[in-house]
């Protein structure tokens, strides 16, 4: 489905509040298009209406008096009303004269006043008859009948804009919170779904660029609803309006004038063609940008003590003026093809226009009135608003649709939906199967690997950098899922179990434990509600945390802010170990918990580890052998696979791998 449906279907979600903010912007242009109509009666009618034919009445309801006797222009005459002498009113620049002749001239030609004498100059020759000139009191006095009907139009087109402008008004706020809904809902489309995705997908999309596809282009999105499809509409109606009036005006300039249309198209087809390549760039480089800018943050530390400032100022810098060099040629594309275009259709609409009614348009054969000519003027003067709206919002058009692109791109990763179904509470029986695992296609990581671990034992694994420690406890929370082989809880497999169903009764202590913006007590609970402050308190007490937390002002309301970074390594470890204690998992996995704390934290921790262990299948991943000593059984990684496998004096019995490992371990502490 291309992404200009899917946005489509985003929009129908409130689709209602935009049908009413379209509803409301159509009434607003047609009330702003009836203004040259009301101009053109108002000139045509009243102002110019003067010149219509007047006739003698006895009725003085619109008349007017002059010389004596009441005159009335002909269409304010009722039905059945008596009409007397027909007479006419003719201007000549400011000048204005009276013909009360029958059969008075009423076609075009040059006028000239001599002696009393009005002289129309045609092809056919000069036409005179005999004429009073008015006074300035006189043509007033004429013009009386019209200026209330002239104060009732002016006073209808003020309406008519107060309409337009509260309809304009309402449609524009309406559209936007219907935006702002559609934005609202595709960014927590986005949030759930990235919960759902696998581990593996953020190993090859960084961080940033997540953030940026749900921030950055997300409200180029909005712009879309916002402003283009506003404009996009409004243009539609404002242009089709147009159209019907000029068709209605003079229906052969306006088939001219749709000439502009395929030109339009034409020129969209050739701008979208180009500003999408740089577009992609563009949003690409923001991305690229995001990610930098996150990982020097976070890196910061390592940054300046390896004093490679210059060097990733010169990395950000290349990608800046990446992004800088696709956004000057937006830009040229945009000058080049969005003001000039439109300043051209301008220039070649208005010659066609003064070409047509300089070339007989305006004449005895075909009368076109200055009404009409004003409200031709008027019109096409408007047309090209919309033209240069269209035109400038083909810009965000292309932004929002490579945005777009982008985040459906990110909705479209196959996830797992997120389950809150519960299992009763497992033993923590675990056994590995054959168990074959890759994190790239054939290049296995842990090969034909089967051990067991009973309930409540406790399980270390051992082994070199890249050994495969780290994975086993990605298969065993389903992080990945492995290739060959099968795991096994209490005897089930474990592709059985939803995801977040089998975690239930897991618990994890990492070597550089995550804490999160809030409080010790929220980092405790994670905010679940099964977890009460007492049971938190409990927690934090049963794995010693509290001789290290014990100074801190505000207990365990104590801020915490993004990973922790005001607090030492050992306090973020201890409340990681009561983190996991809080949750009470059957199966707890502790990876390298004590390789980055003091000796004293240390000693803390080890207590800890033994109150966490108790009725538990424990797995350890650990660099100190020393940790593990006590471990039911222990597990030698190489390169994926199981060398040695037993308890800490069966190992050192067998004088193999382990035992080279515990002896170079205790020979460096002995140097220490």
């Amino acid at each position: 489905m291309s992404v200009g449906k899917r946005l489509y279907q985003y929009a129908l979600f409130f689709k209602k509040t935009i049908i009413l903010a379209l509803l409301m912007l159509t009434v607003s242009v047609g009330a702003e298009l009836v203004g040259p109509f009301i101009a053109k009666k108002m000139i045509d009618d009243h102002i110019l209406g003067i010149e219509q034919p007047w006739f003698e009445s006895d009725d003085t309801k619109d008349a007017v008096s002059y010389d004596g006797t009441f005159y009335k222009r002909g269409d304010y005459f009722e039905e059945g009303e008596g009409r007397g002498q027909e007479a006419r009113i003719y201007q000549m620049g400011t000048r204005f004269f009276f013909v009360d002749e029958p059969d008075a001239f009423s076609g075009e030609g040059e006028r000239s006043f001599d002696n009393g004498k009005l002289t129309f100059s045609t092809q056919d020759g000069d036409i005179k008859f005999g004429a009073q000139e008015l006074s300035g009191k006189e043509v007033l006095a004429f013009y009386q009948p019209e200026i209330p009907r002239i104060i009732m139009l002016v006073l209808l087109y003020f309406v008519l804009m107060v309409v337009a402008a509260i309809f304009h008004f309402g449609q524009g706020y309406t559209l936007q919170r219907s935006a702002n809904r559609i934005i609202q809902k595709m960014r927590t489309d986005l949030f759930s779904h990235i919960q759902r995705l696998p581990i593996n997908y953020f190993d090859k999309l960084p961080a940033g660029k997540v953030v940026a596809r749900i921030t950055n282009d997300t409200e180029a999105i909005r712009e879309l609803y916002v402003q283009v499809l506003s404009q996009f509409f409004y243009s539609g109606v404002y242009i089709t309006g147009i159209f019907v009036a000029l068709f209605i005006l003079d229906p052969k300039l306006a088939t001219i004038c749709l000439l502009l249309l395929p030109i339009l198209y034409i020129w969209m087809v050739i701008y979208r063609k180009y500003a999408s390549k740089y577009n992609h760039v563009v949003r690409s480089k923001v991305s690229e940008i995001n990610a930098s800018i996150y990982e020097s943050i976070q890196g910061m530390t390592i940054i300046q003590a390896f004093r490679r400032e210059q060097k990733k100022q010169q990395e950000f810098e290349k990608m800046n003026d990446t992004h800088f060099n696709y956004q000057n040629k937006l830009l040229s594309l945009n000058s080049l093809m969005s003001h000039n275009l439109v300043s051209i259709l301008r220039n070649i609409t208005f010659v066609t226009f003064i070409w047509y009614f300089g070339s007989g348009a305006i004449g005895s054969e075909s009368v076109v009135t200055v009404g009409v000519l004003y409200a031709f003027v008027d019109y096409i003067t408007r047309l090209f608003q919309p033209v240069t709206g269209i035109v400038n919002q083909l810009a965000n058009l292309e932004i929002a649709l490579v945005a777009g692109e982008r985040v459906f791109e990110l909705l479209d990763e196959e996830g797992e939906e997120v389950k809150d179904s519960r299992i009763s509470r497992y033993k923590g029986h675990v056994e590995f199967d054959r168990v074959s695992f890759a994190y790239k296609k054939e290049d296995y990581v842990l090969k034909n690997l089967s051990f067991e671990a009973k309930p409540g034992e406790t399980i270390g694994l051992v082994g070199h950098t890249g050994s495969g420690k780290s994975s086993i406890m990605n298969l065993l929370f389903r992080f990945y899922d492995c290739q060959k082989g099968e795991i096994r809880i209490d005897g089930k497999n474990i592709k059985e179990y939803p995801r977040q169903t089998i975690r239930d009764h897991m618990g994890i202590v990492l070597q550089d434990p995550y804490l999160f913006t809030g409080t010790i007590s929220s980092n405790v609970s994670l905010n679940d509600s099964r977890i009460s402050r007492d049971k938190v308190e409990q927690a934090l007490k049963d794995v010693g945390a509290d001789r290290v937390l014990k100074h801190l002002e505000q207990g365990l309301d104590e801020p915490v802010i993004e990973k922790g970074g005001t607090m030492s390594s050992g306090q973020r470890q201890l409340i990681s170990f009561a983190r996991a204690l809080a949750f009470n998992p059957s199966i707890l996995i502790l990876d390298e918990a004590t390789s980055s704390v003091d000796t004293e934290t240390e000693s803390i921790i080890q207590e800890a580890m033994e109150t966490l262990k108790t009725g538990r299948t424990t797995f350890i991943i650990a660099h100190r052998l020393s940790t593990i000593k006590n471990a039911d059984q222990i597990l030698v990684l190489d390169r994926g696979e199981i060398v040695e496998k037993g308890s800490h004096d069966h190992l050192m019995a067998l004088r193999g791998k382990y035992f080279q490992m515990y002896q170079l371990q205790q020979g460096n502490m002995q140097v220490g």
